[in-house]
C-alpha cells in the first residue's frame, strides 16, 4: 500500500471509561496523518444507558433491557458503516460492538480492530470477543499471546500506550492554576487498594492526589482534590506541568503487594514524559523495551520511593536531566500517531488484499463541471487532502466538517446527490 494513501477510518468510542481519552487521541492522530475519520460518539448515548439502572424492574429484565439498548448502538454502527464506508473500524475497550456486528462487518469485509488498553487479568471481557475481530491490539505480552492463540486470535498486535504531544506538552501555567492544581508531590488515578495503602504512608510530604474511587478512606480523604471528582484531560495536563514531583505508581488489586512489579505500562507514564513532567515510577517488566536507563526515574519499593521522594526535591537539576531524556525519548518512539501507523503497517502485513480498491471513479470523470475545477483544487488544499484524492473522500471530509457550509461545500454535497441519482 501507498504509504501516503489516505484510509476511511470509523474510530468506535465506548460509553465511557478510561479508553475514552485513548480513543480521542487516536482520532486526533489519525487526523493529523492526513486520513479521513469518522467518529461513533457512544458517550452521547451514556445517560440513556444509565437511566435503565432507575426503572427498578427485575435483575433478569435489567440485563435484558442493557443487552438490547448496546444491540440498538451496534446497529447505529453499521448504519454509520454503510453510510461512511470505511477500511476499517476500529473499537476501543467497551466499545458498544456485539458479536453480531462484527459478524456482519467480517461478511462485509469491513476490517475491524480493537485496542485492548486494559489488564487482561483483571478484565476478562476480552475471551468473548478477540476472535470476532481481525486485529486485536494490546498492552500486554505473554502469556496474553498463548492465551489469545487458544481461542483462535491469530493476529494479535502489542501496542503500548502513548502520548499525543499537540495535546501532552509542557505549558505555561496562570497563577491561579498553580495554586489549584500545582504542588510538591501529586498523584493522579484512581483510588486502587495498593495504592490506598501505599499513600497512607506518605503523607508527610505533603500529597495530593486526584481522581475518583478514593472515597470511604478517612485516611487520604483530606489529601484528595476536587472532592474525589473525574479530572479532565485538560486538567491532567495542568496537574503534571504544575507538580515538582508526579508518582505514577501502577495499579493492582491486590494490596499484599503494594508495588507490583506488574508488565503494562499505563498512559500516564508516556504522558508525563511528553508534558516534561517529572516521575517516579515503578519498574515494569515491559519497560525496557520502550525506555532506555537514566530517561525515567524509578522505586522499586515503598520505602525506595519515599527515599526518593525526598531526594528528588531536594534536586532540581536532576529532576530537570530525567526530564529532558524522557521526553526525547516519547516523542522519538512513544506518540500515537506512531501506534496508529503501527496498526496499519501490522493489518497490510496480515491481509494482502487490505485495503480493498474501490470502485468509484477518479475525482475528475467526465462529468465533472469544469467550471468546479479551480475552486476545488483550493478546496482539497484547505483540507489537508492528497491531489489524487477520489471525489468520495472529498465529500467524506466536506462532511465532518463543523460549523456552516460554505457554497462550495454545498455544491460538492449536492454534486455528490446528483451523481448517485445519475449513476442508477
Amino acid at each position: 500500500m501507498d504509504k501516503n494513501k489516505v484510509l476511511r477510518i470509523l474510530v468506535v468510542l465506548p460509553l465511557y471509561g478510561g479508553s475514552l481519552p485513548v480513543g480521542r487521541f487516536c482520532i486526533s492522530a489519525l487526523e493529523k496523518m492526513g486520513h479521513l475519520v469518522e467518529t461513533f460518539e457512544a458517550p452521547d448515548f451514556y445517560s440513556a444507558y444509565n437511566a435503565i439502572d432507575d426503572l427498578k424492574v427485575t435483575s433478569d429484565r435489567h440485563q435484558y433491557l442493557r443487552n438490547s439498548y448496546l444491540n440498538i448502538l451496534s446497529q447505529a454502527v453499521l448504519a454509520k458503516v454503510e453510510t461512511f464506508e470505511p477500511d476499517m473500524v476500529l473499537a476501543m475497550a467497551q466499545a458498544p460492538l456485539t458479536h453480531q456486528a462484527l459478524k456482519r462487518l467480517r461478511k462485509d469485509n469491513v476490517k475491524t480492530a480493537m485496542w485492548f488498553v486494559e489488564d487482561f487479568r483483571l478484565f476478562t471481557y476480552w475471551q468473548s470477543f478477540a476472535p470476532f475481530y481481525d486485529v486485536f491490539a494490546v498492552i500486554q505480552k505473554e502469556p496474553f499471546f498463548g492465551e489469545l492463540k487458544q481461542i483462535g486470535v491469530n493476529n494479535a498486535l502489542y501496542l503500548p500506550l502513548a502520548a499525543h504531544p499537540d495535546f501532552h506538552k509542557p505549558g505555561e501555567l496562570s497563577p491561579v492554576d498553580i495554586r489549584k492544581y500545582g504542588g510538591d508531590v501529586s498523584f493522579m488515578g484512581a483510588g486502587y487498594p495498593n495504592r490506598r495503602l501505599a499513600f497512607r504512608k506518605l503523607i508527610h510530604h505533603g500529597l495530593k492526589i486526584w481522581g475518583t474511587e478514593w472515597d470511604g478512606d478517612h485516611v487520604l480523604e483530606p489529601y484528595v482534590q476536587l472532592g474525589g471528582k473525574r479530572v479532565s484531560s485538560e486538567e491532567c495536563v495542568k496537574i503534571f506541568n504544575s507538580t515538582k514531583i508526579n508518582l505514577n505508581l501502577h495499579s493492582s488489586i491486590n494490596a499484599d503487594e503494594l508495588v507490583s512489579g506488574g508488565d503494562f505500562i499505563n498512559p500516564r507514564t508516556f504522558e508525563l514524559a511528553a508534558c516534561g513532567a517529572f516521575q517516579l515510577v515503578d519498574k515494569r517488566t515491559l519497560m525496557p523495551e520502550a525506555f532506555e536507563d537514566g530517561e525515567l526515574a524509578h522505586f522499586e519499593s515503598l520505602e525506595d520511593l519515599d527515599e526518593k521522594i525526598g531526594y528528588f526535591l531536594a534536586h532540581p537539576e536532576e529532576r530537570d536531566q530525567y526530564v529532558e531524556r524522557a521526553r526525547a525519548r516519547v516523542l522519538k518512539d512513544h506518540t500515537y500517531e506512531l501506534r496508529m501507523q503501527t496498526l496499519i503497517d501490522f493489518t497490510i502485513e496480515r491481509f494482502n488484499d487490505w485495503p480493498s480498491k474501490r470502485n468509484i471513479n477518479a475525482l475528475f470523470d467526465n462529468n465533472f463541471p469544469e467550471e468546479l475545477k479551480n475552486d476545488i483544487v483550493e478546496l482539497i488544499e484547505k483540507l489537508g487532502l492528497p491531489s489524487n484524492v477520489t471525489f468520495n473522500d472529498l465529500v467524506s471530509a466536506v462532511r465532518s466538517q463543523q460549523g456552516q457550509l460554505s457554497p462550495l461545500d454545498t455544491a460538492v454535497l449536492f454534486l455528490d446527490e446528483w451523481k448517485r441519482i445519475y449513476n442508477r
